[in-house]
């Protein structure tokens, strides 16, 4: 009897614990009825979590019987918290679905700190655009895409062949510094001619810093910083396609491929390729109104599985563009020729980056980068050949110390720009032409400590130093000051320091393309800026459902040695030289955010910009003077509406700018000093089918509008009756234009107004008209 007892009591001990094994929580997170995977699954009070995989599951175990709250979260998506009661001897269900983040106010975002941090903790403003905002107008390069982001322009730097760089609050496109994935590898010649050919069904997110960050970034990240994240693999789509046409005859094409490598790696694969060869002159100058394109761009990202899930991730991509554009009748026959005037570029560029996690019991990671940017171009009769390799390593460490967060880090930057123009040649001791490549190493160290002074209260300080190989010592210190005064209101301010070390060639097209002479006065010295940033962020639930924000800034920003193009001292010379003065930059901006139940989102912003410079004339009075191309205003908007019962969206987006200066080439010159003011406004329908489909389709650019139709018709000489952009289009080479004895313009009866021809000085928008649209994105 006494070994039955036993025996019932051992039995009974087991049959508990088999009962308790199966006291388990278990569920699929899906997002418009597919599984998501990927996304983090945390119980609330207990230092457990877990991952859901392909299939979207997840599942915890042994829990103890009683009440738990469980947090679903994924960047790209909304937070979701249920609560679940687990019964003594079952499994509990919990499914969870997702949907697609639109404020962003709770992303992840790491580009402010260089580390992983929610958006509203970190000390530093980051704006963030994931790649469903951007889908409400699509476009074939994340050039043209920021368009939908306030504060931030693209600039159309070429009236033939097209190429541009992005301006933020009023400061110039070499202001600006673009990385992928943390990395800089768009710079220099990279900016004006490779920020095309990202796949946009790899991007995740984009994240936007206003304001210095050469303390975390170094040079160029001076205006700001646009940082374009990619997908990782393991949360991309097995297949994605993403294909559209418009009513011009462009023809783009994203395709996505992921899949998983053994037990060991995930790869995801990207191809985008843009074709447009339809010749069209709307405004009869004999230009071709916008430029031919032949690209193709390859992007693959491998994300390998560590022990430990330490980080290991490698991607590379291979760009090749063929581009033109001029008379409407020239063909590769005239490439270089001085007959029939054309603008060909041939572009061929390669990257590699990375990110490895080091195995050791501290926090450290080493990302590298490399990339080779070749390029053959011809203006007209003058050729371009320039080639650019940027190899970047940096290794940091981040170290949690009660209430400090520390990060810091070494890295090293190695520059070799090659040419035909007079940036890389110099005289010889017997008097012959040397070539001399620019190479440049810099290297630099760096350190920031996140203080968290009390619960609602942090300081960041940081420091950077860098040896720059031509100019020396660069430091560059800055401060970020955190307030969250209560759960929905956030008060940030920032200051900094910032420099950039100028690359004429590579930075201003005019430079290489433009009619007028490029005069370097003096050895130019490295800008530095002083930059103060006040920030505010304040959320509000409207109604049942409904949510409010706003985010809004105030900024001012000190120049010195700044560096501009002068257009107005000589209308036959663009002079470059270091400001005898200093230069201001000082604004406010805000963004609104609205998402309401019934299906209504809003996102709309608008920024107030004084942009001007000081110099001492050669009387020695100081003169106020308002840069080209800086608007005082510009406003973005976004409204989307989803008709449920019909499964079709509808996007209305758009943009506004205020006037700006422009260039003229003489006194005489006809043409407004500046630009009205222009909006370029779009509208979208999407139908969805489930998840896997969506058929969309619309119109650009509603208003019509285009830069000639800025611009009066000349009036006198042979080109009178002509709008266009391009100044003496009829005369691409100069033959009829006569100089007097101080090689100034001579007025004549065909040129009364004293010009020659100049595809790029007068250029601030598009010429591209009204067009169609029509697409469809497939999801497997």
């Amino acid at each position: 009897m006494k070994q039955f007892n036993t025996f019932l009591f051992f039995f009974s001990m087991s049959f508990l614990a088999m009962a308790q094994n199966k006291m388990a929580i278990e569920g699929r997170v899906i997002n418009k009825g597919l599984p998501l995977e990927g996304v983090t699954i945390k119980i609330e009070g207990l230092k457990v979590g877990a991952v859901t995989d392909s299939a979207g599951k997840y599942h915890f175990e042994q829990l103890a019987p009683k009440s738990y709250q469980l947090t679903a979260s994924r960047v790209g998506f909304n937070r979701l918290t249920k609560t679940v009661q687990v019964k003594e001897g079952q499994a509990e269900i919990l499914n969870f679905d997702m949907e697609t983040k639109e404020d962003g106010l709770d992303e992840v975002v790491v580009t402010g700190t260089m580390k992983e941090v929610n958006r509203l903790e970190t000390p530093v403003p980051v704006e963030v655009y994931n790649h469903n905002f951007f889908k409400k107008n699509p476009t074939a390069t994340i050039f043209d895409a920021l368009q939908m982001v306030n504060g931030v322009r693209p600039q159309i730097n070429c009236n033939v062949c097209n190429t541009g760089d992005i301006h933020i609050n009023g400061l110039e496109g070499p202001y600006t510094m673009v990385l992928i994935d943390g990395m800089p590898i768009v710079s220099g010649l990279s900016t004006v001619y490779g920020l095309s050919g990202i796949p946009s069904s790899l991007i995740e997110r984009v994240e936007v810093v206003k304001g210095p960050a050469s303390s975390l970034y170094g040079s160029e990240a001076v205006g700001g910083l646009i940082n374009i994240i990619t997908k990782k693999p393991q949360n991309a789509s097995r297949l994605s396609a993403d294909i559209f046409g418009t009513t011009w005859g462009e023809y783009n094409a994203d395709l996505g491929f992921n899949q998983q490598v053994g037990k060991s790696a995930n790869v995801l694969t990207g191809i985008n390729y843009f074709n447009f060869t339809n010749r069209i002159d709307h405004n009869h100058d004999g230009f071709t109104d916008m430029t031919l394109q032949d690209r193709i761009s390859v992007f693959q990202k491998w994300n390998f599985n560590r022990k430990e899930n330490r980080l290991f991730s490698l991607a590379g991509r291979y760009l090749y563009e063929d581009r033109w554009g001029g008379q409407m009748n020239w063909n590769r026959s005239f490439r270089g020729s001085d007959e029939i005037y054309g603008e060909s570029i041939y572009t061929k560029r390669w990257e590699v980056l990375g990110n490895y996690q080091l195995p050791v019991k501290e926090k450290m990671f080493f990302m590298f980068s490399y990339n080779d940017h070749d390029q053959n171009s011809v203006y007209g009769e003058d050729w371009y050949m320039a080639k650019q390799r940027i190899a970047f390593g940096q290794l940091t460490w981040d170290k949690q110390l009660g209430r400090h967060d520390l990060l810091a880090g070494a890295a090293v930057r190695y520059t070799y720009y090659n040419d035909n123009t007079p940036a890389t040649t110099k005289t010889g001791a017997n008097g012959e032409i040397i070539n001399d490549a620019n190479k440049i190493t810099m290297p630099g160290i760096f350190v920031q400590d996140e203080i968290k002074l009390a619960e609602k209260h942090s300081l960041l300080l940081g420091m950077r130093y860098d040896y720059n190989s031509e100019h020396g010592n660069i430091f560059t210190p800055r401060m970020a000051y955190k307030w969250r005064i209560t759960e929905n209101d956030i008060l940030r301010l920032n200051a900094g320091t910032g420099f950039r070390v100028v690359n004429l060639f590579t930075e201003d097209h005019a430079a290489i393309t433009g009619a007028r002479d490029v005069v370097i006065e003096e050895d130019l010295k490295p800008e530095r800026s002083v930059n103060v940033n006040l920030n505010y962020i304040k959320k509000v639930q409207v109604g049942d459902g409904n949510l409010l924000s706003f985010e809004s800034s105030a900024w001012y920003t000190y120049f010195s040695n700044r560096i501009l193009p002068n257009y107005d001292e000589n209308p036959q010379k663009i002079i470059y030289r270091n400001l005898d003065g200093h230069g201001v930059t000082r604004g406010l901006s805000l963004n609104m955010d609205l998402a309401m139940y019934n299906g209504l989102k809003i996102t709309a912003g608008g920024t107030l910009m004084n942009v001007f410079n000081k110099e001492r004339n050669e009387e020695g009075l100081v003169e106020k003077f308002r840069p080209i191309l800086t608007e005082n205003w510009m406003g973005t908007w976004a409204v989307s509406y989803l008709i449920k019962p019909l499964n079709l969206s509808v996007d209305y987006t758009g943009n506004i700018y205020g006037p700006m200066r422009l260039a003229l080439l003489s006194d005489f010159d006809p043409r407004p000093d500046h630009s009205p003011v222009w909006s370029i406004q779009n509208v979208q329908f999407t139908w969805h089918s489930g998840a896997k489909i969506e058929v969309y389709g619309g119109v650009k650019n509603l208003l019509n509008w285009t830069i000639s139709k800025s611009i009066p018709a000349f009036e006198e000489g042979e080109g009178a009756g002509i709008q266009s952009p391009i100044a003496r289009a009829f005369d691409p080479f100069n033959d009829k234009v006569k100089y007097d004895v101080n090689g100034q313009i001579e007025r004549t009866q065909d040129n009364p107004y004293a010009l020659q021809f100049d595809p790029d000085g007068y250029s601030y928008g598009p010429n591209q008209g009204i067009r169609g649209f029509l697409g469809i994105r497939v999801n497997l």
